[in-house]
């Protein structure tokens, strides 16, 4: 299902608020429940100042741990290769939720500076059924929550790449706006046939007028405004 609200963070806001209040009623005795954030530099950096991850570990820092899995470049390829170590079959105590939030990296063109994190559309949605799955089977009750990559400011990311390399900078940038919200769109798909919630960043970003400098840092990453 696609959820819509005022702020694209709050959404992720509801639902562990909704899944904390059945988890604590039941009476079995049990470790502290916990939620994992999953996913490439964007997950990385949710801990920093103002950065969503940093406001919901404060948000529920009295009734649950909030554990950063984020892994700066990792394509949805390549984050399969951490579910057996971060989600172990034997695990007694799975998470009781987890934000899975990957395609900006999947998204990176061939033929441009970031081609080895391509990941072609279709394998992408497959490693993404793959990702739920995986953790359906920890746990049928968990809440997994699908997040969009986000928009692509284009020039903004020449502008970082000039910033990094002068001259030698790449003309064309790495990803396109359009190329993401490819990505995006079957990112939605995928939660809606498997039937678990997305945010879906890249439509809600561009909602906003002047999204590309209040919302992003360098044509890709968050600004704080971004995180809100």
């Amino acid at each position: 299902m696609l959820l819509s609200s005022c702020s694209k963070w709050e959404q992720i806001f509801v639902l562990l608020s909704f899944l904390f209040f059945i988890f604590s009623s039941k009476k079995q005795e049990r470790m502290r429940p916990h939620f994992v954030l999953f996913g490439d530099s964007i997950t990385e950096q949710s801990f920093r100042p103002g950065g969503w991850g940093a406001a919901l570990a404060v948000a529920y820092s009295r009734k649950a741990d909030v554990i950063l899995r984020g892994y700066g470049g990792y394509n949805t390829r390549w984050a399969l290769f951490l579910l057996d170590g971060l989600f172990p079959p034997s695990c007694n105590s799975p998470p009781i939720a987890v934000t899975v939030f990957f395609g900006a990296n999947d998204a990176a063109l061939l033929g441009r500076t970031s081609e080895r994190q391509y990941v072609p559309v279709e394998e992408y949605k497959e490693n993404l059924k793959k990702i739920v799955h995986r953790l359906k089977e920890l746990s049928p009750t968990m809440l997994v929550v699908l997040i969009t990559p986000p928009p692509i400011d284009e020039d903004g990311r020449k502008e970082y790449a000039r910033s990094l390399y002068g001259k030698k900078a790449a003309e064309l940038p790495e990803r396109t706006n359009e190329m993401a919200g490819v990505y995006a769109a079957q990112c939605v798909a995928v939660a809606k046939e498997l039937g678990v919630p997305t945010i879906n960043l890249w439509s809600k970003m561009q909602e906003t007028t002047g999204w590309q400098k209040k919302f992003l840092s360098d044509g890709l990453h968050l600004t704080e405004e971004g995180n809100a």
